[in-house]
């Protein structure tokens, strides 16, 4: 009762906002000062997934999260001077002019025309837009990439397409003649740079398209983790009135935007070419102040291989959509939506200040679209939701069981039906007989093909502990028990797993593998005995009263066990067998949410003084034997805190790395905490982790 009136309450909020906030005051949402590593831009998906990776939006490509440049220039032109505002002039010296035989680039391939860039002055990173304000001579240009991922709404999640709005004004009040030109690449289509493509510019229903795909339309044709998409078809599309469109060579683009010979883009109307560029050229005319947008989206006609059977993206999942039915939704609802995200926005922001303090609302700001974008939605072929994750940077996953774990506190918080879309995948798996271990499956495939597991290694208590207090998390938000009800049996074979198997763990794998196999595992006892108690919870919600009674006497008594195997001192140990040793115990976390009291408080009370003492200059680290940690546990960890001050200590070493680490990629959740250098992973949907406070207060109803 009290999850649902505080959401009664957040929608009351929200629609104050909505009456209080006109759409073109963005000013609303306090302005961010992080300064990200990298800052989202565009976010439909983990294919369309695009980034900037420096402090100004013109200081290099757009790129996708792999680090692949997705070439996408902007200019401005006030009274005949050019001013560019994103992107760089770059150029393909291995374009494909064949077929998918990369040819070499042509003398003037490398020529600039659009050297001035405007002058940025900020950037915003709030959870569902990045905001941008630059200077163009004497036109102040405002620019916000919006993303608008609401995930009260499922068809808005799986929507193929984001905002690029602008508004512009003159400074010095005077009338100046203004143009906008936008250009872009296939490669927005393409997986590797040498494969051929074809682009086309079309009108329909007033407006003006660009689009591109390459030439082969393998469809799901390519796997794996540094890959991007090679079928379907980007596109980008805006108000054909005065806009004109035109494919061509860069060079030829360029040159005739700046000379202003508009009768080359009127000719080059509705035209296609193999291996080009394509533009916009947007005449805004003599003005003190205009504003427009482009939008931007994605069809990738066929979205994943379920066990076989191809499944189209979830917003065509009846087959009857088109992507550009789907463009003009986007832009008939662009003003409400607008509204929308900037309530959201301020909402959010609100409470992460409140549950954590301004920094650590900033992460969360950032953290918000990637770890949405990490996934693709869509519908199994019997009705269940799909929400499967790729394992960005890791090795390529699909629906991994412990990457759903960490990232599962954002949308526990915002829709739990989104976790039932991440878990139906591998109950699914178990309970059609396809998966016949005792122990709940690593992931059902490699992206974006979810035919069975590929993971060469078992994590049987991790995994199955994992979706035992993920199921117990969603009772506890939903209010009820139906999801546990539907897949109890295998419920009940996962919980007695654990409580044979789970108190002193094997020489195993836990979702922290990189670290390789570690036997007494005392952090993943933790999650078998939270698990053990997670069934018996959910046995009580649903009336089992002796079931629930010896599960939870269970969990108890293998606490007790754990106490006294991991005692050591100030503190508690890595492994049983290790003294001497120490690691995050952020599986406990759990027990305080849930008030179920099944290990002591001093465990919690010992370590958190003891993890404080060994924190370095931007983290904890994971345990003992590394320097390096995870950001996402350190956000467990420090929800094992009492206090706001004590969560603070841990939160703002994090922010620290984020703001001044000179590896400018997408979020990492895997790093050094005695320098301010990424490990290996960006971009993975664990972010969603840095939720757990949040959702914290959220279960006590706060």
């Amino acid at each position: 009762m009290k999850i649902i009136k505080s959401r009664i309450l957040s929608g009351i909020v929200m629609i104050l906002l909505l009456l209080g906030c006109n759409n073109k005051e963005v000013h609303c949402v306090d302005k961010n000062e992080l300064r990200a590593p990298a800052y989202p831009l565009v976010t439909i998906d983990p294919y369309t997934n695009a980034w900037s990776f420096g402090d100004n939006l013109y200081d290099s490509s757009l790129k996708h999260w792999t680090g692949q440049d997705f070439p996408l220039i902007g200019v401005v032109k006030v009274d005949g001077v050019p001013y560019r505002f994103m992107g760089i002039e770059d150029y393909d010296p291995m374009m494909s002019t064949n077929g998918d035989v990369p040819g070499l680039s042509t003398e003037g391939d490398s020529m600039s025309y659009f050297t001035q860039t405007a002058r940025q002055l900020s950037v915003d990173v709030q959870p569902t837009r990045t905001i941008y304000q630059f200077v163009c001579g004497p036109v102040q240009l405002d620019l916000t990439f919006i993303a608008p991922l609401l995930m009260d709404d499922l068809e808005l999640v799986a929507r193929p397409v984001n905002y690029l709005s602008y508004e512009m004004k003159t400074d010095d009040g005077q009338m100046h003649n203004v143009e906008l030109y936008i250009e872009v690449s296939p490669h927005w289509a393409m997986n590797l740079s040498n494969q051929s493509s074809v682009s086309e510019t079309f009108t329909k229903d007033g407006f003006v398209f660009l689009k591109s795909g390459t030439k082969q339309q393998n469809i799901l044709g390519t796997k794996g983790d540094d890959v991007r998409i090679d079928w379907g078809y980007f596109y980008l599309g805006t108000d054909r009135h005065n806009t004109l469109a035109a494919v061509g060579n860069r060079n030829t683009l360029r040159e005739n935007f700046l000379k202003g010979n508009t009768d080359f883009y009127a000719s080059a109307a509705n035209t296609k070419g193999e291996n080009q560029r394509m533009a916009l050229v947007c005449s805004l005319g003599t003005i003190r102040k205009s504003e427009g947008r482009f939008l931007i989206g994605y069809d990738d006609i066929f979205s994943i291989q379920y066990f076989g059977e191809n499944l189209r993206p979830y917003w065509n999942r009846k087959g009857t959509e088109t992507i550009l039915s789907q463009f003009h939704k986007a832009n008939s609802d662009y003003e409400k939506l607008m509204k929308k995200c900037i309530a959201f926005d301020y909402q959010l922001m609100k409470e992460a200040t409140e549950a954590g303090g301004r920094r650590y609302a900033e992460l969360c700001a950032l953290a918000y679209r990637q770890a949405i974008s990490a996934h693709k939605l869509v519908e199994a072929p019997n009705g269940d939701l799909l929400f499967l994750s790729k394992e960005n940077s890791s090795n390529g996953s699909i629906g991994t069981v412990d990457i759903t774990y960490p990232s599962a506190p954002l949308f526990l918080l915002y829709n739990p039906e989104l976790v039932k879309g991440m878990l139906n995948p591998i109950f699914y798996y178990s309970e059609s007989g396809r998966w016949t271990k005792p122990f709940a499956a690593h992931d059902v495939g490699t992206y974006p093909l979810a035919n069975g597991e590929t993971y060469v290694g078992e994590m049987p208590i991790e995994e199955s502990g994992n979706i035992l207090i993920l199921t117990a998390s969603i009772a506890a938000v939903e209010g009820n028990t139906d999801y546990a009800r539907r897949h109890w049996k295998t419920l009940t074979a996962w919980a007695d797993y654990l409580l044979y198997n789970g108190l002193d763990p094997a020489d195993q794998l836990c979702t922290d593998d990189f670290a390789g196999h570690l036997a007494h595992n005392a952090n993943l006892s933790i999650k078998a005995i939270l698990g053990v108690a997670s069934y018996g919870y959910l046995a009580g919600k649903l009336g089992y009263k002796e079931q629930s009674e010896s599960y939870i006497q269970k969990a108890k008594e293998m606490a007790l066990e754990w106490v006294k195997m991991a005692d050591d001192g100030d503190h508690y140990k890595l492994a049983f067998d290790k003294p001497g040793t120490w690691s995050q115990k952020y599986n406990l976390v759990w027990d305080k949410l849930m008030d179920w009291h099944i290990f002591p408080d001093k465990v919690r009370q010992t370590e958190i003084p003891y993890y404080l003492s060994v924190q370095n200059k931007y983290g904890l680290p994971l345990d003992n034997r590394e320097t390096y940690t995870k950001t996402d546990w350190i956000m467990w960890t420090a929800t094992l805190a009492s206090d706001m001050e004590t969560f603070e200590k841990f939160v703002d070493p994090v922010y620290l790395f984020m703001t001044t680490t000179p590896d400018r990629v997408p979020m990492t959740d895997w790093m050094y905490t005695d320098r301010p250098e990424v490990k290996v992973f960006r971009a993975r949907s664990v972010v969603g982790g840095y939720y757990m406070k949040m959702l914290e207060r959220r279960l006590k109803g706060e």
